[in-house]
């Protein structure tokens, strides 16, 4: 790439600072107000520092102090760096779902961004929907951005076991259920497996979308494995700083790195990965803000020919981020990759992904393994089509026993996620391990959200038969963290009419990975006599954010983006007039 492109004149803090107008001096002004002199922004880029920071997100607590960070690489490269806060939305406490507000954080981002004299800005995020928000949002307010990964928290320990985020929690509340722990066990595996600040530590959602913005070219190299705890997450922060400053001057702007190829880096590394189901619906609606044509077959056909080689739960049976990072991060993993990426890619350093990534040592080739020797031959996810899911399902098959890969049983069909719980601790429920376990109305519009509800409990009766998996399918997205044989994203959803609204209980349904196929047993002319008599459910909204979320998010296949966001509604917003 091309450096310092731009003049201090051609900045875009320019058009509000260096008028002598009256909108100019009332910018100055305020600048002033807050201990600003006109040394601190003349000639310099200003930098928005867009921090999610909050004490209700324990995934993002030491943002308060990497924004210093931040803010102390600008000033080093001579630029101007303003903390911002957005809104943190995060895995643990946001109910109904986190997935409902991803959107808002998009739209709060494009528009913070849009509406302010900023030249730049760094995006500091991680929690699940903090990354796939905050960058499309600034993919569509068009200024260069960097962003910076929370970083994962240490591994989780107790009685000397590691543990880790949510795999270890569904796992041992299986036992608690089963009757195979105590109390005592329970709770400290509770105070034990998030010991520090940072995000999941496990190939969870979190890790999955930081590692997609770094392969797809939007942060440093190897940011996105440095441990949120590590000395050198201080480092890397205002090394994101510094660089903001360079990419203003020399023009980075998102549509310059957000290439079809820098798109399909990202998909192939995020099979490689490990990666949560959620990546396929983020990366989706990351590449259309983009104008990137990305589909879910797309995603599929790369899954058929990326071996999953990240060697990290829940689809690998022991290591933990921590150990990833250790053994040569994200850096080593994709020169382990080789030809599969276009290394000729430019990233926000503005050199090709080539020039970070050649020669990364691998550490421990059990973590990070060669393709020769891969964890699943295959990578991460498959998508599913049939008469259940005619607009795509997703499975993560390395994630559950291969025994399901193929297999028919009576479906068990539940409505709401209360009342499949009831039903699930009934210990006296007719259920067997053939059995296809069935929730609906938990989509986009249905959940209302598209809540995390897929990884759907197993049956107190099989678990005291000693099973721990069987066949579940829903329209519901699951944790990243979660594992088993689950079909999840159905499309189009039983909220809307989709196929699923018309499964009865007793059907039987057939999955087969390998054709990727998902099917209801059921005469043609049934279905269509079941869909005459279907009734619509009630709109879940009358008011408020709800009411414009289920009237315009699009489903799951689309990236449940609103769909006047998508460069494919029309072009993006005119720049502010300031004057």
């Amino acid at each position: 790439m091309s450096q310092h492109k731009k003049t201090a004149d051609q900045l875009r803090s320019a058009r509000w600072f260096g008028p002598d107008d009256l909108r100019s001096f009332g910018h100055r002004s305020r600048m002033m107000q807050m201990g600003l002199s006109p040394e601190d922004w003349e000639g310099r880029p200003v930098i928005g520092i867009l921090n999610t920071w909050s004490e209700m997100n324990p995934c993002h607590l030491h943002f308060r102090d990497r924004a210093e960070d931040v803010k102390k690489g600008i000033a080093q490269a001579g630029g101007l760096g303003l903390e911002i806060p957005t809104i943190s939305i995060d895995e643990s406490f946001t109910k109904p779902t986190s997935m409902l507000y991803r959107n808002m954080i998009a739209m709060e981002t494009e528009e913070t961004i849009r509406s302010h004299p900023l030249d730049g800005v760094v995006l500091m995020g991680g929690c699940d929907k903090s990354t796939p928000g905050l960058t499309m949002g600034a993919i569509s307010a068009g200024v260069p951005f960097i962003f910076l990964p929370a970083g994962p928290m240490l591994r989780g320990n107790y009685a000397g076991k590691s543990l880790g985020s949510g795999s270890d929690a569904w796992k041992y509340w299986d036992e608690r259920r089963a009757g195979t722990i105590t109390s005592e066990e329970w709770v400290g595996v509770e105070g034990g497996i998030a010991r520090s600040y940072g995000h999941c530590m496990t190939m969870g959602t979190a890790s999955t979308m930081t590692a997609i913005a770094e392969a797809m070219g939007l942060c440093l190299p190897g940011a996105s494995s440095i441990p949120a705890a590590d000395a050198g997450h201080k480092r890397m922060s205002a090394s994101c700083g510094r660089r903001i400053v360079d990419m203003v001057w020399e023009d980075l702007t998102p549509d310059k790195v957000i290439t079809p190829a820098a798109v399909r880096n990202a998909a192939i590394v995020a099979m490689a990965t490990g990666c949560s189901t959620n990546a396929v619906v983020h990366l989706l609606a990351m590449a259309r803000r983009a104008g990137v044509s990305l589909e879910l077959d797309d995603l599929d056909a790369l899954g058929r020919t990326t071996p999953l080689i990240a060697n990290i739960r829940p689809s690998g049976a022991e290591y933990l981020m921590e150990d990833f990072y250790f053994a040569g991060g994200l850096r080593a993993l994709m020169d382990q990759l080789g030809d599969k990426l276009d290394r000729d890619a430019i990233t926000c350093t503005g050199k090709p992904l080539a020039d970070g990534i050649a020669g990364a040592p691998v550490y421990n080739d059990d973590v990070i393994r060669p393709l020769s020797n891969p964890v699943y031959k295959e990578g991460s996810l498959a998508v599913l089509r049939g008469n259940l899911c005619p607009d795509g399902a997703v499975i993560k098959p390395a994630a559950c026993d291969p025994k399901f890969y193929h297999h028919e049983g009576p479906a068990l069909v539940f409505d709401s996620y209360p009342e499949m719980k009831a039903a699930i601790d009934d210990e006296n429920l007719d259920v067997t391990p053939d059995h296809v376990l069935v929730l609906r109305n938990a989509g986009p519009q249905g959940g209302p959200g598209f809540p995390e509800w897929g990884m759907l409990p197993m049956p107190k009766a099989l678990l005291k038969q000693g099973h721990r998996d069987m066949l579940r399918i829903s329209d519901a997205r699951m944790s990243g963290t979660s594992y088993g044989a689950c079909i999840l994203h159905v499309a189009p959803e039983a909220f809307i009419g989709g196929p699923l609204a018309l499964l009865k209980t007793g059907d039987i349904v057939r999955m087969d990975l390998e054709a990727r196929t998902l099917d209801m047993l059921v005469d043609e002319d049934e279905i269509t006599a079941r869909r005459a008599v279907w009734v619509a459910p009630a709109p879940r909204y009358e008011r408020g954010w709800g009411y414009m979320f289920q009237r315009h998010v699009g489903q799951a296949d689309q990236g449940c983006d609103f769909d006047y966001l998508t460069t494919q509604f029309g072009a993006a917003a005119a720049e502010p007039d300031i004057h």
